[in-house]
């Protein structure tokens, strides 16, 4: 996969808490310029940033979905990436799961999973 540097994306898990991987993905990615936004079932402004409560609130489709969110939540996520036409998931190391993996596949998404996107694009 490319580094979507230029791209539009979603992260879903974002979280209000500087301590969670949710905050720290985001703030990371927003400060290292890359076209960002935050999912969160509670909506609102996180890092001055309006926090969208599903995917389906957007006005487009994302190019890639970051997941940050247990791995119970992942493949609910992945239903709804399907429904919208997403083509590209990222799951964060510790989101996965092997029905989510093989869900998102099946939809015929491009999936990585087990790997960090921050270190892989050398954010961290």
């Amino acid at each position: 996969m490319d580094n979507f540097k230029g791209k539009y994306i979603a992260v879903v898990g974002v979280s209000a808490d500087p301590e969670k991987y949710g905050h720290k993905i985001f703030r990371d990615l927003l400060n290292s310029g890359y076209n960002v936004v935050g999912i969160n079932p509670k909506g609102g402004n996180i890092l001055g940033q309006e926090v969208y409560p599903q995917l389906k609130s957007l006005s487009k489709v994302p190019d890639l979905v970051i997941i940050v969110v247990p791995p119970a939540v992942t493949a609910k996520i992945v239903d709804e990436c399907h429904e919208l036409g997403v083509k590209n998931i990222w799951m964060q190391p510790g989101t996965e799961s092997d029905e989510a993996i093989d869900k998102a596949k099946s939809d015929g998404m491009n999936v990585t999973a087990r790997a960090c996107f921050m270190k892989t694009n050398k954010i961290w």
